[in-house]
């Protein structure tokens, strides 16, 4: 910038801080204004005349200021005479700095004042830019960072798998939910030989596209380890020694890997510094624990192998630390008892485990806060002696006709006719509707639980809602003639239907639970459509 038409003008840029890209903070002149043959050079936030900058007013005389600077030096060797600081909102936001007069004279008061004043008017303007500029800096990272949060959502979600294996005895679910700054959660579950199965859950300690790579990576090599070695110790050491030398420092992966045998119940388990997995078996709860250190800190690594027998009714839950770490208002984290105590209320399915800890962690986590960390969750359950199915529904209209479907394919082939088939879905769908309707009154956070259960001489639906607190209808023989005199109450169509269409049907309450059961024998049954 020219001051005024004999002075010539030194163009400095100066780092305001380290965290923003970096600007020049002096009014620029264009190129055309620079003396020929000069560049712009930068002065450190720390050179000691950026502080005296800060605190001067007025004109500075270069040529008499006597200050161990190394910008200062540099600006007396460009012929950099006068420096008049620029002050916005009491901040030093850049420098005008003046060559010699051409005429080879001393600036006079009034060349000071005019410079002042035109630095006072510059200030502001200056200011200005540099908060525009700034902010196109953050819209840019942002942009950055988005783009690189979609990446690494795309990288795990096509690293999970697309569907999980159908176990006869077995149930099998699995949830990934992301927070916003993606971490490195997976899990997985690998079919082996002669019908094993490897269930496998792990985190990468860091963020981003790196983490979202390192899983990529760590699974692949678990994967290949796993079809080779059979013991889940070995496979971890594999994998901790192949990932050792390529993994970004400061980072490394948490694992748990079992290998289940579905016909004995046997799971033989290694942990690579994972989360402990729960248990809720008949006779109360357990820990899965084996000692290991994380993947990708040091080769070499061997790790503890142990073996429990999941019997029947038994559910074993693995989870990320996006659980158990979540936080409430008051900064008190979920914890692994209130996990524990999901599975100790027995729900009905693997699912409804997923369903219940993520409905109890909504409830408990501050809702004016985003999500803290990934949640991944992998439930396994060995079904009871005769269990055919179990789930769970939230209560809204139209889930019935989920129950009735669900319910079907439960006792397709175990011998009942197709028209006993078609009337325990009929009383299944009326069953369920009025279970979510009168027993949970809708209400979207109370489920209804459905288990299909077989002796090999009948079969039972038990149908359970929340409304156990309230007394149980019965079900008497509708009179047409006596509702349409307003004489009988125009309520127990369903109920009549539901005890016409099955065998046996029986209603219990412990105080808290309503249950209806729905029972049909396989051999002997009526299929008469006029069964009272």
């Amino acid at each position: 910038m020219a001051v005024t038409p004999r002075a010539s003008v030194r163009r400095v840029v100066w780092r305001r801080s380290e965290r923003t890209v970096p600007a020049p903070l002096a009014a620029e002149p264009q190129p055309q204004e620079l003396l020929a043959g000069e560049e712009p050079f930068e002065i450190a936030p720390n050179d000691p005349l950026v502080a005296y900058l800060q605190a001067a007013s007025g004109a500075i005389d270069l040529t008499r200021l006597d200050l161990d600077s190394p910008a200062l030096q540099e600006m007396r060797a460009a012929g950099i005479t006068l420096a008049i600081p620029l002050i916005a909102n009491g901040e030093l936001v850049g420098i005008l700095n003046v060559g010699p007069r051409l005429s080879d004279q001393d600036y006079s008061a009034d060349d000071h004042r005019l410079l002042e004043q035109l630095a006072a008017h510059a200030a502001p303007a200056v200011r200005v830019g540099q908060l525009v500029r700034e902010q196109q800096v953050e819209i840019q990272a942002r942009g950055r960072m988005e783009q690189e949060l979609a990446v690494a959502r795309l990288i795990q979600q096509n690293f999970l798998p697309k569907e999980l294996p159908d176990l006869p005895g077995w149930q099998l679910a699995a949830l990934y939910r992301p927070a916003r700054a993606v971490g490195g959660d997976f899990y997985d579950v690998i079919e082996l030989p002669e019908g094993r199965l490897g269930l496998v859950i792990g985190d990468v300690t860091d963020k981003g596209v790196p983490a979202a790579m390192v899983m990529a990576a760590t699974r692949s090599v678990l994967r290949a380890s796993a079809a080779r070695l059979h013991e889940p110790g070995a496979v971890l050491a594999r994998v901790n020694d192949s990932v050792c030398p390529d993994i970004p420092e400061n980072m490394f992966v948490t694992c748990f890997y079992a290998v289940l045998d579905p016909a004995s119940g046997a799971l033989r388990y290694a942990n690579a510094g994972h989360n402990v997995p729960l248990l809720h078996t008949p006779s109360g709860p357990a820990e899965l624990r084996a000692t290991g250190m994380p993947l990708g800190l040091m080769p070499g690594m061997s790790y503890e192998e142990k073996e429990t027998v999941i019997d029947a009714g038994t559910t074993v839950l693995l989870y990320s630390d996006g659980l158990v770490e979540a936080h409430d208002a008051r900064r008190e984290m979920y914890g692994s008892a209130r996990t524990a105590s999901v599975l100790a209320g027995a729900p009905a399915s693997s699912q409804s485990v997923i369903d219940e800890l993520i409905a109890g962690l909504d409830r408990f986590a501050d809702p004016a806060a985003e999500q803290e960390d990934d949640i991944t969750l992998l439930v396994l359950r060995r079904r009871g002696d005769g269990a055919l199915a179990d789930f769970k529904l939230q209560s809204a209209p139209g889930n019935e006709r989920e129950a009735m479907s669900r319910v079907a394919a439960a006792v397709d082939g175990i011998g009942l006719s197709p028209e006993r088939i078609e009337r325990l879905k009929t009383a299944t769908a009326e069953a369920t509707m009025n279970a979510m309707e009168h027993g949970n009154r809708y209400d979207p956070d109370l489920y209804v639980s459905i288990a299909v259960r077989s002796d090999g001489r009948r079969v039972s639906v038990s149908i359970v809602d929340h409304g156990g607190d309230r007394d149980m209808p019965m079900a008497p023989v509708p009179d047409i003639e006596e509702k349409l005199a307003g004489r009988q109450s125009p309520r127990g169509w369903g109920l009549f239907l539901i005890k016409s269409m099955v065998d046996a049907m029986h209603q219990e309450s412990d105080g808290s639970r309503h249950t209806v059961v729905l029972e049909m024998t396989l051999e002997g049954g009526s299929d008469d459509a006029d069964k009272p």
